[in-house]
């Protein structure tokens, strides 16, 4: 063999040994890449590595994408099309009846028909009106087999027929059994209708944000549309009422999908969907269902009376920020501020007082002032509970007997002189009192003006507010309330016990920062 074919194999020999290198590097390389790419679904193999590795960490998250399919061919024969129709009137319109235009909250705007017909109405008397069917749409679902629907008190308010669709197009007059307006929830009932598929009515306290969740409903008179999200909050206060507590979902809820079922994965249902956050009209990811362990409580009552009785404690409440936590020497804001208890309720009768911190009911700790009403509302009226509070920086225990809530007591202000914060403050008389509408026994500096941007204006104080108290001490005229501002301490938050109409509200004005 030539030294020339010697040297030629000797070079490919060392080529070949490199590109060997590469691929088994690029192999191992590959190896690991796909080991770490997984697809949606799909079960990881058990990782090998080095050292061990907790239980947990070796687990997928996810192992599969949920049945909606099959939840929807099983749910689907319990969802109903609720359609209601009402008497309304409205002036004879040329070229017939037309729909007033309607303001951001529901109020006539320009363009309004009565706008119109208003001049004629002052020289010739109110026009006549004539009578038209008003028509909505809503969702609902089957409870029992003998007809019970739940949906929205929404969906069926002042209806003068309704008629519930079933999945097999086949329509039934419905009757109202009961209807709750504070929490949205009504009963209805279809009769002498066979083989009817009742819903499973699940645990809404057992839900996880973050865990799938579906609707079906009729939005915009879509029968029978199915959407999938997850649960993107729990215990939402939205406002509506005093016993918000609201599911927030990104499944697509619409105008029509009122009342229909919120489901969970095991095909139970959660929640009653009832309203939307939008400024089109239309879905933004943004839905709110009623917990179903709500409407489970109502439920018999609202069957058996068509009301439903709540307790009462006899307190109006507010919540604690962390300008009134400083102030009354909380250690954190939580908690259930007492801004007033109402003269011979339950609450008065166990020894609560005015600035009172309600931190547990019942046996239930009470983190917001949002959670409390509704855990009043659900304790039986004549039962005795204990009410732990923080007063003057002290732990107490009450012992209130529950009272029944009635529909009005529902609960969640001499010379004019500046006196600090942006106020002007004057004696409250007993001209001023009834001016206001308050008794002639209260006692305190009414509030004659505020300056636009200031502390008081920021913290919420209004012409005709009655300050009753500074740093929870009482304030009779001017010459106190001046004497207790001046002892508030420089720098330190002030606490105003304010009475504004029938309530009574704490407000923390915060130092100037200037």
């Amino acid at each position: 063999m030539s030294a020339h074919t010697r040297a030629r194999r000797k070079v490919l020999g060392i080529a070949a040994g490199f590109l060997a290198g590469v691929l088994t590097t690029i192999g191992l390389n590959l190896g690991q890449r796909a080991h770490a790419i997984s697809f949606w679904g799909e079960q990881e193999p058990t990782p090998q590595p080095a050292a061990p590795t907790p239980a947990a960490a070796q687990a997928p998250l996810i192992s599969g994408l949920p049945d909606f399919a099959r939840l929807a061919e099983k749910l689907s024969p319990s969802v109903v099309n609720i359609s209601t129709t009402s008497q309304g009137e409205s002036h004879p319109q040329m070229g017939g009846p037309q729909q007033a235009p309607q303001g951001p909250f529901g109020g006539g705007r320009p363009g309004d028909p009565h706008e119109f017909w208003e001049p004629f109405e002052r020289f010739f008397g109110p026009m006549p009106k004539r009578s038209f069917k008003q028509r909505s749409l809503g969702s609902g679902f089957i409870v029992n087999r003998d007809g019970v629907i739940l949906t929205n008190n929404h969906v069926v308010e002042n209806a003068d027929e309704i008629l519930v669709k079933l999945a097999n197009d086949k329509e039934y007059k419905a009757k109202i059994l009961g209807r709750d307006p504070k929490t949205d929830i009504a009963v209805i009932k279809i009769n002498d209708v066979p083989d009817l598929t009742p819903v499973t009515l699940g645990d809404s306290d057992t839900l996880r944000v973050g865990e799938w969740v579906m609707a079906i409903g009729n939005p915009f008179g879509l029968e029978h549309s199915v959407t999938a999200g997850i649960v993107s909050a729990k215990g939402r206060f939205i406002g509506q009422g005093s016993y918000d507590q609201f599911i927030q979902t990104d499944a697509a809820i619409n105008p029509g999908n009122s009342g229909g079922p919120l489901i969970n994965l095991r095909g139970e249902v959660v929640g009653i969907n009832s309203a939307i956050f939008s400024r089109s009209g239309g879905n933004i990811g943004i839905g709110f269902a009623i917990p179903i362990n709500l409407a489970k409580d109502e439920l018999p009552e609202l069957e058996e009376k068509g009301k439903v009785t709540r307790g009462w404690l006899g307190v109006l409440i507010q919540k604690v920020t962390p300008e009134i936590a400083e102030s009354l020497g909380l250690d954190e804001p939580k908690g259930a501020l007492v801004a007033d208890v109402i003269k011979d309720g339950p609450a008065i009768e166990a020894g609560m007082k005015v600035g009172d911190v309600i931190v547990e009911f019942d046996g239930h700790a009470v983190k917001d002032n949002t959670e409390l009403p509704l855990l009043v509302a659900r304790t039986p009226v004549g039962k005795s509970v204990k009410v732990k509070v923080i007063r003057d920086k002290k732990a107490e225990t009450l012992n209130v007997t529950i009272n029944e809530l009635k529909d009005e007591e529902v609960a969640a202000a001499g010379n004019q002189e500046e006196e600090g914060f942006g106020l002007t403050v004057q004696n409250l008389t007993p001209d001023i009192a009834e001016s206001l509408g308050i008794s002639s026994d209260i006692k305190g500096v009414v509030v004659a003006g505020v300056e636009p941007g200031s502390t008081g204006d920021d913290a919420g104080l209004r012409r005709g507010d009655v300050i009753l108290e500074v740093n929870r001490e009482p304030v009779k005229d001017v010459n106190a309330y001046r004497k207790a501002l001046k002892g508030a301490g420089k720098g330190k938050n002030v606490l105003f016990l304010v009475r504004r109409g029938d309530n009574s509200i704490f407000l923390a004005l915060k130092p100037s920062t200037d």
